[in-house]
C-alpha cells in the first residue's frame, strides 16, 4: 500500500528537508504551503524521489484552503497516513510591550490555528479510511520547554503545540490515529541564520550558538512517521548538541 504524507512549510527549512526525506523514504508526500514556486524547488530539489510529490498552495490560517488541501489528497490518493504540523513562523526579537495585535494575531493564527486546523481534517480522512488511522507530528521547539527573551507570540503558541499534541493523542486513541511532537533545538535553516552572529541570551549578552544540520531533524521524521501506529513517540527533542538548553547554558 502507498504510503501518503502531508507536510506543511514544504516550501524551505524544516518542511522542504523533511519532505525530501519522506519522499525518499518511499512515501507520496504533499507539500503544503503559500508559495508555490518555492514548493515546487522542494519538488526540484528532491530529485527523482520528486515525481511522487504534489505540491498544493495552501494557507493554513484560512480553514477553506485547508479543506481544499485534504479533499485533493482524498482525490489524489485516498487516504492520508502522516500529517507533519510544520509551518511556522515566530515575530522579531522585541520587548513584549513592543509586540503590536497584528504579529500577535500572525503567529497565533498560522502556528496553532494552523495545526488545529490540519489535524481537524486529518482526524475526519484517517477515522474513514481503509486501514484506519493515521499519524500526525506536531512540530514544537524547544520554546515549548524554555522561552527565549522577547520571544512571546512564539513561546505561547509551542508551549500551546504541547497542549495540542497531549489532546490529539488522547482523542485519536479511539481511531487509531498516533499523534507525537518534535521539539527542535537550533536546526541550521534561513530561520537560525542570526545565531551565526549571535543571539541575545537571557542575562542580556549575546552569544554565537551552534547549529545542526536541518537533516538530522528530517530523518527524525522519518523514524516517528515509519513506526507502526500501535506505537508512538510521545515528544522527541532533537538539538544541537552543545547549544545554552540543558542546565545553566
Amino acid at each position: 500500500m502507498n504510503r501518503v504524507a502531508i507536510v506543511t512549510g514544504a516550501g524551505s527549512g524544516i518542511g522542504r528537508a523533511s519532505a525530501i526525506a519522506l519522499l525518499n523514504a518511499g512515501y507520496h508526500v504533499v507539500l503544503a504551503g503559500r508559495r508555490e514556486d518555492a514548493l515546487k524547488e522542494s519538488l526540484t530539489e528532491a530529485g527523482e524521489a520528486g515525481r511522487r510529490g504534489l505540491a498544493v498552495p495552501t494557507d493554513v490560517r484560512d480553514p477553506a484552503s485547508v479543506k481544499a488541501l485534504f479533499a485533493k489528497v482524498r482525490d489524489a490518493f485516498g487516504r492520508l497516513d502522516v500529517l507533519f504540523n510544520n509551518a511556522g513562523r515566530g515575530t522579531p526579537a522585541m520587548p513584549l510591550e513592543d509586540i503590536s495585535f497584528e504579529q500577535w494575531k500572525d503567529v497565533v493564527d498560522i502556528n496553532l490555528t494552523g495545526a488545529f486546523l490540519c489535524t481537524q481534517e486529518a482526524f475526519r480522512l484517517m477515522k474513514d479510511q481503509t486501514p484506519r488511522g493515521g499519524r500526525i507530528i506536531n512540530n514544537g521547539s524547544i520554546s515549548a520547554h524554555a522561552p527565549r527573551p522577547f520571544s512571546a507570540p512564539y513561546t505561547a503558541t509551542k508551549h500551546a503545540i504541547t497542549g495540542l499534541t497531549k489532546a490529539t493523542s488522547l482523542d485519536g486513541r479511539a481511531y487509531d490515529i498516533a499523534c507525537g511532537q518534535i521539539d527542535i533545538g537550533n536546526a541550521a535553516t534561513d530561520m537560525t541564520t542570526r545565531m551565526v552572529n549571535g543571539v541575545i541570551q537571557p542575562r542580556g549578552d549575546m552569544m554565537v550558538e551552534p547549529r545542526m544540520d536541518v537533516r538530522h531533524v528530517a530523518d527524525a521524521i522519518v523514524q516517528m512517521a515509519n513506526l507502526p501506529l500501535e506505537a508512538n513517540v510521545q515528544f522527541m527533542t532533537i538539538m544541537a548538541t552543545k547549544m545554552p538548553f540543558v542546565g545553566r547554558g
